[in-house]
C-alpha cells in the first residue's frame, strides 16, 4: 500500500480555509488516488517489503438504469404481427326537410348511408441484440467466495440491462425525431426553415421577429426574456388549439382533435430551464407539469461533444425527406396515437459451450416503431 504523509498539505489547507493565507496551487497527487488498471511492482506490504497486498474490499460498479426516453411504449402482444388502425371519416351534414314540407311529396327515410372507413396497417419490426459470454469455472480464480463472484456476475447482468435500456431510449427518440422531421418537411418542403413559420412546424423566432420588428438570432434567443415569454405563450396557445377539431395540425390534413389527457408534451430541457430562470416564474412550469404526459428531453438526436448540438436535428425521414434544424427545437406536441412503440419482446436466450466451458447469452429485444401522419403533431423550433 502506498502511504504518504500530508501534514504539510493539511496545514496549508487549514490556513486557506480560515482566511489566514491566499489560495495557492496545491499538489493533490498526495491525496487523490486515481487508480491503476493492474497491480505493479509497488504493490507490496510496508512491513517486510515482500508480501503482495491483498484485496480487502471489492466494489462492483453496478446501478440500475431504467431509461429516460419519453413514455410512448404501448401494449405488447404474443401472436400476429400487423397493427391495424381503423378510423371513421367525419360525415357531411345533409339538408333536413322538416321545415320545407310540400303537399304530395314523399320523404325517403330508408336511404342507406355507409360509414366511410379508413384503415391503416403498420407491419415493420426491428430486432437488436447485445451478446455476452460468462465463464463457468475460470472466474473462480479471481474471487474468494461464491457470494463475491455472484456480485461480479450480477454487475455484468446489470450492465447488459443498461446497454439494452439505453439503446431502446435512443430508438424511441428516433421515432420522435422522424415525426418532427415529417412535420417540418410537410410545412416547408424545399423552403428554408428561416424563411417563414408553418402552422404545425412553428418557427417561433421568425414569428417573434416579424411581429416586433426585431432581429433576434437563434444563439441569443434563450437569453432574451421577451422572447422566452412570447414563445411560452405560443406553446400554451397550441395546447389549447389542438383540443379543437381541425385539419391543421397533422400532415395528412385529417379532421382530428387531441384532448389534454391524450396529448404528449415533450420540451427541450435547456429551453425549460431558461424559461424558469429568466422569467422568474413557476407558472409555465406548473402548467406543464400538470399535464398527464409532460416530459423533458435533454437532446433530440445527440449531445455532440459539448452538448452544444443537443437542440439540433439532422435526419433523413422515413419518407425520404432531408431535414436539418441548425437552430434549436424547443419542443413537440403530439397525439398519443401519432407515434409509439409496439411489440416489446425482451428475452435472453443462452447457449453453453461444453468444450471451452462458458455460456453465451444474447440480450434481445423486438419492437415495432410507427408514425401515423394522420394524427396531430406540432413542432416548435428557432432558426
Amino acid at each position: 500500500m502506498n502511504v504518504k504523509q500530508i501534514a504539510e498539505l493539511t496545514n496549508l489547507a487549514f490556513k486557506e480555509a480560515t482566511g489566514r493565507e491566499d489560495l495557492t496551487t496545491e499538489d493533490l497527487s498526495n491525496i487523490v488516488d486515481l487508480g491503476t488498471a493492474v497491480f505493479n511492482a509497488n504493490a507490496l506490504d510496508n512491513y517486510v517489503r515482500a508480501l503482495v497486498d491483498k484485496i480487502g474490499k471489492t466494489i462492483f460498479v453496478s446501478r440500475a438504469y431504467s431509461g429516460n426516453a419519453p413514455k410512448v411504449l404501448m401494449d405488447a402482444w404474443e401472436w400476429g404481427s400487423v397493427v391495424e388502425k381503423v378510423r371513421m371519416q367525419i360525415p357531411e351534414a345533409t339538408e333536413n326537410p322538416t321545415w320545407k314540407l310540400e303537399d304530395g311529396e314523399t320523404y325517403d327515410q330508408d336511404k342507406f348511408t355507409q360509414p366511410k372507413i379508413k384503415v391503416k396497417f403498420f407491419n415493420s419490426k426491428t430486432t437488436f441484440e447485445v451478446p455476452i459470454s460468462i465463464t463457468e469455472i475460470q472466474a473462480k480464480e479471481s474471487f474468494t467466495s461464491a457470494s463475491a463472484m455472484t456480485g461480479f456476475i450480477e454487475m455484468i447482468y446489470n450492465t447488459m440491462e443498461i446497454s439494452m435500456n439505453k439503446r431502446f431510449d435512443e430508438l424511441i427518440l428516433r421515432v420522435i425525431a422522424n415525426a418532427i422531421g415529417e412535420t417540418i418537411a410537410s410545412d416547408y418542403g424545399e423552403d428554408a426553415l428561416n424563411s417563414k413559420s408553418g402552422i404545425k412546424a412553428v418557427n417561433i423566432l421568425k414569428l417573434y421577429n416579424d411581429e416586433f420588428g426585431t432581429t433576434l438570432t437563434a444563439d441569443k434567443a434563450f437569453r432574451d426574456k421577451e422572447f422566452l415569454r412570447y414563445s411560452s405563450t405560443i406553446i400554451k396557445e397550441y395546447i389549447k388549439r389542438m383540443e379543437k377539431l381541425s385539419t391543421l395540425f397533422n400532415v395528412s390534413g385529417v379532421e382530428k382533435f387531441t384532448p389534454r389527457d391524450l396529448l404528449h408534451v415533450d420540451l427541450f430541457t435547456e429551453y425549460v430551464s431558461k424559461v424558469s430562470a429568466y422569467l422568474e416564474s413557476d407558472t409555465f412550469h406548473n402548467e406543464l407539469v400538470a399535464l398527464p404526459n409532460y416530459e423533458e428531453i435533454a437532446y433530440w438526436q445527440g449531445t455532440g461533444k459539448e452538448y452544444k448540438d443537443a437542440g439540433k436535428l439532422k435526419i433523413t425521414t422515413a419518407s425520404g425527406k432531408q431535414v436539418e434544424v441548425t437552430g434549436k427545437i424547443l419542443g413537440v406536441l403530439f397525439d398519443r396515437d401519432a407515434l409509439g412503440v409496439y411489440n416489446y419482446n425482451k428475452r435472453v436466450p443462452s447457449h453453453r459451450n461444453d468444450h471451452a466451458e462458458f455460456w453465451n447469452l444474447w440480450y434481445k429485444q423486438d419492437a415495432s416503431y410507427f408514425n401515423d401522419l394522420d394524427e396531430n403533431c406540432v413542432v416548435f423550433f428557432i432558426q
